[in-house]
């Protein structure tokens, strides 16, 4: 971690392996500056951890790094004790935050973090990837909020690419706020909304079943993937909205 000339930098790192008695062992959980990794209580076969932040963040200059690797067998849900706020900070250039998850076969992740908040002044490019066996599972949520109550966005770009059994099944890209290609806030894009959300879920029964295209309520649609994925997407006026959307979109799915 360095926070002398360029920001911090801090890496979290989790692995989830099968125990061999039917639960999941957690052999790599490793956090460090404002990223801690807090193990919690479980549920059946499957560990649960949080990623709780330290520290504020991240500022202009950060950039953080959060990477999971969940093995045959093992079954693992992660949350955040917390939303993670963008913030200005003293440096000029903008923040990263990135993660990346690996599913193997036979294994499930849970990824299920609160939400992002990008406040007025903040710079954040924000890029997540996933890479998933032909058999594994996956449930993946992001949600991300511009601007606290009756303030005006940071600059938010993200980008989601999810691979399954080695194939590219999504790639998506979204800026938001000043300095983002005209239109963001549009009738084709937010519709003037201030919450925007996705949840990617990865299935093997999903390859001869796929999910049929159809909305799911107010600001929220559900869409197949190529291979065993589906994509809800979701605007919403804000977090609250947005989550409740997104829960529903969920079990609809089963």
């Amino acid at each position: 971690m360095d926070g002398v000339s360029t920001g911090v930098r801090a890496t979290a790192r989790l692995g989830a392996r099968s125990d061999g008695r039917g639960g999941t062992a957690l052999p790599v959980l490793e956090g460090e500056g404002p990223l801690a990794l807090r193990r919690t209580r479980g549920s059946g076969d499957r560990a649960r951890v949080m990623l709780v932040g330290a520290m504020s963040g991240p500022l202009g200059g950060d950039h953080f790094t959060v990477e999971a690797e969940v093995t045959e067998r093992a079954r693992l849900h992660v949350g955040s004790a917390a939303a993670t706020i963008a913030l200005p900070g003293q440096h000029k250039d903008g923040a990263r935050y990135d993660v990346r998850l690996t599913v193997a076969d036979g294994a499930e992740l849970l990824w299920l973090p609160e939400q992002l908040i990008s406040v007025a002044g903040s710079d954040l490019a924000v890029t997540t990837h996933a890479d998933v066996g032909a058999e594994g599972r996956l449930v993946l949520r992001e949600e991300q909020v511009l601007g606290r109550a009756g303030e005006e966005p940071g600059r938010l770009g993200s980008r989601l690419v999810v691979r399954v059994g080695g194939r590219v099944v999504l790639d998506q890209e979204l800026s938001c706020g000043p300095g983002a290609p005209g239109g963001w806030d549009g009738p084709a894009v937010l519709g003037g909304h201030r919450a925007v959300g996705q949840l990617v879920v990865v299935r093997p029964e999903f390859a001869e079943r796929p999910v049929a295209a159809r909305m799911l309520g107010d600001g929220a649609a559900l869409m197949p993937l190529a291979g065993p994925a589906a994509l809800v997407t979701a605007v919403a006026p804000d977090a609250l909205r947005l989550r409740r959307l997104l829960d529903a979109a969920l079990t609809d799915l089963g």
